[in-house]
């Protein structure tokens, strides 16, 4: 008896892994097709993104003559700035009923005894990226930081040193 209802708890682990990999190619093809704009400098200048948020147009009104090429430049970038940001709000929404869903779902170990949880181990989101300008004080902030430093770490001429050939041509042979 046990050895049935250990095949129906494994068909219906089975429909709900083949519903979610469905629910997901669909969100994918959705997400595919999402697009946003921004707008800067009084609607004088529109950038519209992709789904990953790279510019498929960019377009001036009439009157964007008017502004300097400084002012130009800083309307392009908040544009897409805007832009981006809108179309990854659009993403994370779209997406968030499946992490939703997948939440409330038996992890691996809960399963498998023994198996550990992975999930702990899964690595955190990385940090958001920097919007600020190349050559900025935040972005060159970074570089000023101490390299990390290794107490353990061999030297490589150290290393080196202290081997014997041992390619072809090495007497041992």
């Amino acid at each position: 008896m046990s050895s049935d209802k250990g095949e129906v708890a494994a068909a219906a682990i089975l429909e709900t892994f083949t519903t979610q990999m469905r629910e997901i190619a669909e969100a994918s093809q959705q997400r595919a097709q999402l697009m946003a704009s921004g707008t800067a400098a009084s609607g004088r200048v529109t950038v519209t993104v992709n789904a990953d948020g790279i510019v498929i147009a960019t377009r001036f009104s009439p009157d964007v003559a008017e502004l300097t090429p400084e002012e130009l430049a800083k309307a392009v970038t908040s544009a897409a700035q805007q832009a981006a940001q809108d179309v990854a709000k659009q993403s994370r929404e779209l997406l968030q009923p499946l992490r939703d869903r997948r939440a409330t779902m038996p992890k691996l170990s809960e399963l498998i005894e023994g198996m550990p949880d992975l999930q702990r181990h899964a690595p955190l989101d990385p940090p958001a990226a920097s919007l600020a300008p190349p050559n900025s004080r935040e972005r060159l902030a970074r570089f000023t930081e101490p390299a990390p430093q290794f107490s353990n770490a061999v030297d490589y001429d150290d290393w080196d040193s202290g081997r014997r050939n041992q390619g072809a041509t090495d007497s041992s042979w």
